[in-house]
C-alpha cells in the first residue's frame, strides 16, 4: 500500500487525520510544496490535502500533481464548500480521475469511509454539500463564465471599469456588458430596483459583490491570491 501524504498546516488537523486513517502509512507535511517534494518519486502517490494553506494551497498543489503525476489521487479536506473552490477544482480535475472532496464538519467514520472510497476502491467521493455547490455551478441560468466570474473580482477588489477595460484587454463597453450579465446572474440589478420602488437605494456593483460573497463565489482567501496577482500587474505596467 503506497505512503499516504496529510499534507495540513493545521497540528490539529494533522493530528486528528492521524488518528483516523490509521490503516494508511502516513506521512505529514504542512503545505502544498512540501507535499509535491514528498510524492516526487511516487507515481501515483496518494495525498489528503486542505484547500486553505500558506504558498502553495490545495487546489494549485493538484494542478502541478496532475500535470506531472496524472495518476495521483487526491481527496480534498475543507472546512469550506465554497463556490470559488468548486469552480476551481472543476477546471483541475483532469478527464476520469479519481478524486474526492469531504468536509472538515463530517464524522471520523465519513473521512475514512471517503480516503477508502478514492485510494482503495478507484470511485470518487463527494460530499452531499459540495454536490450540491457544482449542481449550482452547471445551471446556465446562474452559472458564471470565466469572464463575468473575472470581472467580479476585478470589483470585488476595487476597480474602476476604465482599470479593468485595461487589465481585460477590453474597451469599456464590453467591461459594462460583462457587469450587466454579472448583476443579472446574481440577481442584484432585481434587488436594487425593488428596493428603489420602497424608497432605498442600493449600490448594485456593491450589491453584486456582496450576494457573491454570500453565495461563496467570492472569500478573504481567494480575494488575497488575487490582489497579489493585481499587485503583481500594477507593478508590470
Amino acid at each position: 500500500m503506497p505512503h499516504l501524504i496529510i499534507a495540513d498546516d493545521n497540528p490539529r488537523d494533522r493530528s486528528f487525520l492521524l488518528e483516523v486513517l490509521t490503516r494508511y502509512v502516513p506521512v505529514v507535511v504542512a503545505n502544498g510544496q512540501e507535499a509535491l517534494d514528498a510524492c516526487a518519486a511516487d507515481s501515483e502517490p496518494w495525498i489528503v490535502t486542505d484547500i486553505q494553506m500558506p504558498g502553495l494551497n490545495g487546489v494549485e498543489l493538484a494542478r502541478h500533481l496532475w500535470a506531472r503525476q496524472p495518476a495521483a489521487r487526491l481527496l480534498f479536506w475543507s472546512q469550506h464548500s465554497d463556490e470559488t473552490y468548486v469552480r476551481a477544482m472543476s477546471k483541475t480535475v483532469p478527464p476520469e480521475t479519481v478524486y474526492g472532496y469531504v468536509l472538515k464538519n463530517n464524522s471520523a467514520e465519513t473521512i475514512a469511509r471517503a480516503a477508502r472510497a478514492v485510494f482503495e476502491e478507484d470511485q470518487c467521493w463527494i460530499d452531499p454539500q459540495v454536490r450540491r455547490v457544482q449542481a449550482r455551478t452547471l445551471r446556465a441560468h446562474d452559472a458564471l463564465t470565466d469572464a463575468e466570474y473575472e470581472v467580479l473580482i476585478d470589483i470585488a477588489l476595487g476597480l474602476t471599469d476604465n482599470t479593468i477595460a485595461e487589465r481585460r484587454y477590453l474597451s469599456r463597453r464590453g467591461v459594462q456588458n460583462r457587469l450587466h450579465t454579472l448583476y443579472a446572474k446574481l440577481g442584484a440589478h432585481d434587488e436594487v430596483a425593488g428596493r428603489r420602488a420602497g424608497g432605498e437605494v442600493l449600490n448594485v456593483r456593491t450589491r453584486a459583490v456582496a450576494i457573491a460573497l454570500q453565495r461563496g463565489l467570492v472569500n478573504a482567501f481567494e480575494l488575497e491570491r488575487e490582489q497579489r496577482l493585481l499587485d503583481a500587474w500594477f507593478t508590470a505596467k
